[in-house]
């Protein structure tokens, strides 16, 4: 493979230029910070999954009250592929500005349900649909979120949008930090009992108090570049019929930047289940296990950016396609060793093996997504095909590897899903090099 070949500039367009460093710091923030509410809250929810099924769903059986959790947990993924044309649809029309404001009051919305919602103890079963409900809306703006705030990265310098949407996925790790850091201190200075009453609500009631200086940040931020050249941005005509657009023209782009998607999304739900599996499986300590996750998280904070940055020098597919194979060989020989010789020690060290060659992975797929589309209908089909392969392959990846440990009985089963997914993912890379030019 060559080094980095520039995608052509769509027609109607110019090359965007090279932002101020000012204005570049502020589209970073605007873009950034409601993506981290959105996975600081999805990976709480994943965290804290044992005491919201107490919470919520009793049963006698703990296992039964963990898969209850985590099938809420998925079920409101599927709302966000509508989510994610209808928004990223709003964002190729109206701008990516508006559609982030927008994006991120839902958000707030989701998470104060979530954070006041009473139990089942309280309002019978009207306790679980009011969660389901906070899901439903957090899925919803989630949908929407990807594609706006991609678009708006990667648009912001078209020589360096390796660099720019590494900030996307590098908000990620930063929610996983924050997220992780609630739960390895909340554990350790609260009671079992005291967790479940209402320590596992503080960490959604600090979201609460994150959305609003997001909204202000995204109110006074600049329209990406792409969009205040486009004439009919923020009009009411707009762009005609990005969805109708996506589903015509674009159909290969949504395979390429779905299935390019697949192994990320799968071991970014895979990372946040492994603290759960080490405490149900493994009987390693609640907080300890909160810290090798709290550890990933740092990796993928600072390391994606990093990835980025050699992306756009050396190119995006080099660096991509040998680290979704490394991912695939690796997971089952890490899931091995920690089951056979289970510590904190193990864990951390697996986890970060798997941390380092997610970085390694995601720095550039932003770019290579968004590459998969021209401008005028770029946040819809990233929204549509980030939030498909996430509802197929994201939200129910603890599901699936709960069911897979408790159905085969084997603790490294939920391995053998991320070598399959980590095929999926080079096989859209390949496609994506042959037939649409990504290098």
């Amino acid at each position: 493979m060559t080094g980095i070949s520039p995608r052509p500039t769509e027609p109607g367009t110019s090359p965007a230029a090279p932002p101020r460093r000012a204005s570049a710091k502020r589209a970073i923030a605007a873009a950034t910070i409601g993506n981290a509410l959105e996975f600081f809250d999805l990976a709480l929810y994943a965290l804290m999954a044992t005491y919201i099924g107490r919470t919520f769903f009793p049963d006698d059986d703990p296992g039964v009250q963990l898969i209850q959790a985590y099938a809420v947990f998925g079920i409101s993924y599927l709302i966000r592929p509508i989510g994610g044309l209808l928004l990223g649809s709003y964002a190729d029309r109206q701008g990516r500005k508006k559609a982030l404001m927008l994006s991120i009051r839902l958000m707030v919305l989701g998470t104060g349900l979530m954070a006041f919602m009473p139990g089942y103890a309280t309002l019978g079963f009207v306790a679980p649909l009011g969660i389901v409900l906070a899901r439903l809306v957090q899925g919803f703006a989630a949908g929407g979120e990807f594609g706006a705030a991609t678009s708006f990265l990667v648009e912001q310098d078209s020589r360096r949008k390796g660099f720019f949407g590494s900030f996307q996925f590098a908000s990620q790790g930063l929610a996983t930090v924050v997220a992780a850091g609630f739960a390895t201190g909340l554990t350790a200075v609260l009671s079992d009992t005291q967790m479940t009453a209402w320590g596992w609500r503080i960490p959604f009631v600090f979201g609460l108090l994150v959305g609003p200086a997001g909204y202000v940040i995204r109110r006074y931020v600049e329209e990406s570049p792409a969009m205040a050249q486009s004439p009919a941005a923020g009009e009411s005509g707009g762009t005609p019929s990005p969805v109708r657009s996506v589903f015509r023209h674009h159909r290969g782009g949504l395979l390429v930047a779905g299935g390019a998607l697949v192994v990320s999304t799968a071991l970014n739900y895979s990372l946040q289940y492994m603290p759960t599996f080490a405490i149900k499986e493994l009987g390693l300590d609640d907080s300890l296990s909160f810290t090798a996750l709290l550890i990933t998280g740092t990796i993928l904070t600072l390391g994606t950016p990093v990835v980025g940055l050699l992306a756009d020098r050396f190119g995006r597919l080099r660096i991509m396609i040998p680290a979704a194979g490394l991912i695939g060989l690796s997971a089952v020989p890490l899931f091995i060793w920690l089951t056979n010789a289970p510590s904190f020690l193990a864990l951390a060290l697996c986890m970060t093996v798997l941390g380092l060659l997610k970085a390694a992975y995601f720095g550039a797929l932003p770019s290579v997504m968004a590459d998969a589309f021209p401008a005028e209908a770029r946040a819809t089909g990233l929204a549509f095909s980030y939030n498909t392969t996430v509802a197929l392959f994201g939200g129910f990846t603890p599901t699936i590897a709960t069911t897979l440990v408790t159905a085969t009985g084997s603790q490294i089963s939920p391995s053998y899903y991320l070598l399959a997914v980590s095929l999926l993912s080079i096989a859209a890379l390949v496609g994506g090099y042959r037939f649409h030019g990504i290098r």
